[in-house]
């Protein structure tokens, strides 16, 4: 029989177990109410952010309605106005004109940014929250039906575990009882005895009832050993059964809280924080995008506070109206019925009285000039302190922006504006007084410049009368012909250092962004303005050496350089009256007219010069240099502004008459019949290879000497001819020059020029140009046209 010490002690065993059952039971119960209550908190949190955005959505719908009123009324306000409308469409170009342009189109910008990002909260983001908010809800009641039936397998184990434990907690209690009963026969039939000697003394009756009651003990303790047997091998699988089910049930708990509780969360939050990261993030790029256009808008603003200029603004102004502000047609003499005398008569009773004059009119300037430098002086500095009262650096409130959460500090910070400064009052009032003397120095400035003006130009031509003006040209122009860069161009139309930049720019730069305007390594401008002084061309190597810059830095300071631009200041006003014709050809006419009576010389530079600055032009695209910024680079360099004119507004006006010689440079300049010197060619050879030619056409005289005479060196050449082959095709632009395809065989014999070679194709005989490249076993020769042209082999 089982002791009832064991019995409690099962009891206490299955209580226990019961009891951890319970509290895994009531875990289970908490885990489910957990995740329903993430569930509600996630439910609440995206209604919150809908709630929010939708609130903030009327915010930014509002704002940008209020925007889009403040911009209508001042837009509407320029547009009503049709007085002087073309006045107005030419003011936009100034840049406080373009400063409030840009103003009013950054409030424009910014309503638009707001309604787009209201638009964006109402049928993006909230959507996508609403969205995020299903699929949560929908995810959790799947998840959590998911949950329930891990739950329920679980406490299937657990109830598993309970009845294998109980079984075997059965299984060996039946042992034990089992045993116990063996143990008791075995008792019972040691005190029988078993050996032969004890049954000596007995009778044989007596002997007789022991030995049955011997065999039915032994028969009882054989069934009580099967018995015991039996029980005892229930009780061993029981407990490896109960085992087995422990290990199971211990790893599916396990399992459960450690990898499917996770992945029942994992399942509840799926796609959740995902989702939610694309809506904030749809948030953070319309707010970015909209930071950024707005600071795009600001810069705009930015850019165009730092380019409000003065100068920039009078130029822009007098360009955009150069009929009103460029000087008239001058006054032509109108002579008197039968008077030809246009000249002042300076001869014997008159000539002594103009010398007096003459005097008079110096003592009178020196002491006007002196008077008015002085004044100026004043005026300039006078201008400088109202420039340094204007442009206080005083706009800097970013100390306002340092404050705390309260509005109050805003006020209290805001407050200390510079409106509110004491000085204020004082400061204006000083202001305006210096502005008074300003202008006081300024009308007398102007009145004795006028004077000096009129008083010049009389002393000016009576000195040219009375013949000291050509004095004095012989002067400059003997003292030009002695300097040293001058020797090195004496029999030469174009001067070495201009023929020598341009070849090179044809070759290798037009298509260089920003040439003339991008400045060169100054050690390389002066490095190649050296040679060229000394006499050399060293431009005539690699082209590698150089950068393009550096060179077009050369060609202008050459120009710079010289004694007097190339444009004659006696030619300025008229040229600068042309500009007032708003027809161009009648412009290039005009223009045409005052350059032609200028010297050969002069007139060859200026045509090589500017067909050139007109081929760079096409190039536009990709150099960013049209004929308007050519003619800015160049314009103060050609003509220079004589002095007492200003500059700035001449400047505007010598700018574009530049233009329009580079436009209609054709139109204006003599052609090669009446103007005979070299031209320059508009086709240039590709620019990998390393040499390409310039047309440097020869003059017709000695295009006729060398074709008179070719005949006979055709065939008594002092040395041998050079058999070519034409790479390219070749257009003649004379009947003197060879027309002809690719591929056709040619016989050179000699060479008249670095460009011209005389030589015959079939029976034709004629100049073929080509530039060459020596060699130790070939020659290469290229033409014009922007393309190789021959092939040269030694014969």
């Amino acid at each position: 029989m089982t002791s009832p010490a064991k019995l409690r002690k099962d009891k206490e065993i299955i209580a226990e177990y019961e009891t951890q059952v319970k509290e895994i039971r009531a875990q289970l119960v908490e885990q489910l109410k957990c995740l329903d209550q993430q569930c509600e908190l996630r439910a609440q949190l995206l209604q919150d952010l809908q709630d929010f955005f939708r609130k903030k959505a009327e915010i930014e719908t509002e704002y940008s309605r209020n925007l889009e009123k403040l911009a209508e009324r001042f837009l509407s306000k320029m547009r009503s106005s049709t007085k002087d409308h073309q006045y107005r469409k030419e003011q936009n170009v100034l840049s406080p004109v373009n400063c409030w342009n840009l103003l009013l189109s950054q409030v424009k910008r910014e309503s638009r940014d707001h309604a787009t990002l209201s638009d964006l909260y109402l049928n993006n983001i909230i959507p996508r929250f609403a969205q995020v908010s299903d699929d949560s809800g929908r995810l959790f009641k799947k998840s959590k039906e998911m949950g329930l039936q891990l739950q329920e397998d679980l406490l299937k184990v657990l109830n598993e575990l309970y009845t294998v434990m109980k079984a075997y907690h059965m299984y060996n209690t039946d042992s034990m009882n089992a045993e116990s009963k063996l143990k008791e026969a075995e008792k019972q039939e040691e005190k029988l005895g078993r050996s032969p000697d004890a049954l000596a003394g007995i009778r044989m009756e007596e002997r007789h009832v022991r030995r049955s009651s011997v065999k039915k003990m032994e028969k009882m303790k054989e069934k009580r050993q099967a018995k015991y047997t039996e029980n005892r091998l229930k009780a061993i699988k029981a407990r490896n059964e109960y085992l087995l089910a422990l290990e199971a049930t211990n790893c599916c708990v396990f399992k459960y809280y450690i990898h499917d509780l996770s992945d029942l969360i994992d399942c509840c939050d799926l796609g959740y924080h995902a989702s939610l990261n694309r809506a904030l993030r749809t948030y953070l790029s319309a707010e970015y995008n909209a930071e950024t256009s707005k600071h795009t808008g600001l810069e705009a603003i930015e850019n165009a506070a730092d380019n409000l200029e003065a100068n920039g603004d009078k130029q822009r102004l007098m360009e955009s109206y150069n009929n009103v502000f460029c000087p008239p047609v001058r006054f032509d003499f109108q002579p008197h019925m039968g008077d030809t005398v246009s000249q002042i008569y300076s001869q014997p009773p008159l000539q002594g009285d103009l010398l007096q004059r003459s005097q008079q009119l110096q003592t009178r300037l020196s002491t006007l000039r002196i008077e008015n430098e002085e004044v100026k002086k004043t005026m300039e500095a006078t201008l400088l302190t109202i420039q340094d009262m204007v442009s206080v650096e005083d706009y800097d409130v970013t100390d306002c922006f340092h404050h705390g959460g309260s509005m109050e500090s805003v006020k209290s910070i805001a407050s200390e504006s510079f409106m509110s400064k004491p000085s204020l009052a004082k400061r204006r009032a000083n202001q305006q007084e210096t502005e008074q003397f300003y202008f006081t120095k300024l009308k007398e400035f102007l009145e004795e410049r006028n004077l000096i003006t009129k008083l010049q130009a009389k002393h000016e031509l009576i000195h040219k009368t009375l013949g000291e003006s050509q004095k004095t040209e012989c002067c400059i122009a003997s003292a030009r012909r002695n300097s040293a860069a001058r020797k090195q161009d004496r029999g030469r139309a174009i001067p070495l250092v201009v023929e020598s930049c341009i070849r090179f720019i044809s070759r290798h730069g037009l298509r260089h962004e920003g040439i003339f305007r991008v400045s060169g390594s100054q050690v390389e401008v002066n490095d190649i303005k050296n040679a060229f002084e000394r006499g050399e061309d060293p431009l005539s190597g690699d082209p590698n050496d150089h950068e393009i810059d550096s060179i077009a830095g050369v060609l202008k300071l050459y120009f710079r350089g010289l004694d007097h631009a190339l444009f004659p200041k006696e030619v300025f006003h008229d040229l600068i009256s042309c500009v007032s014709m708003d027809s161009l050809p009648e412009r290039a006419s005009h223009i045409h007219k005052i350059l032609l009576p200028l010297p050969s010389s002069t007139l060859v530079v200026m045509r090589y010069l500017f067909a050139f600055l007109n081929h760079l032009s096409q190039y536009s695209e990709e150099n960013m240099m049209d004929p308007y910024n050519l003619a800015i680079c160049f314009g103060p360099t050609l003509m220079s502004v004589p002095e007492g004119q200003d500059q700035v507004s001449c400047q505007a006006h010598v700018n574009e008459l530049i233009k329009t010689i580079i436009i209609h440079h054709q139109d204006i300049f003599p052609g090669p019949r009446d103007l005979a010197g070299p031209l320059y060619d508009r086709g240039a050879a590709p620019e990998e290879y390393s040499e390409l030619p310039l047309v440097d056409e020869a003059t017709p005289d000695t295009i006729r000497e060398l074709h008179a005479s070719s005949e006979g060196r055709l065939h008594h050449s002092e040395s041998d001819p050079v058999e070519a082959i034409a790479r390219f095709d070749y257009s003649g632009r004379t009947n003197r020059e060879l027309s002809f395809q690719k591929g056709a065989p040619l016989l050179l014999f000699h060479r008249a020029s670095d460009d011209w070679w005389e030589g015959v194709i079939t029976a034709w005989t004629g100049w073929s140009r080509t530039s060459m490249s020596r060699s130790r076993t070939r020659r290469r020769a290229w033409l014009g046209g922007g393309a190789p042209g021959l092939m040269l082999m030694e014969v």
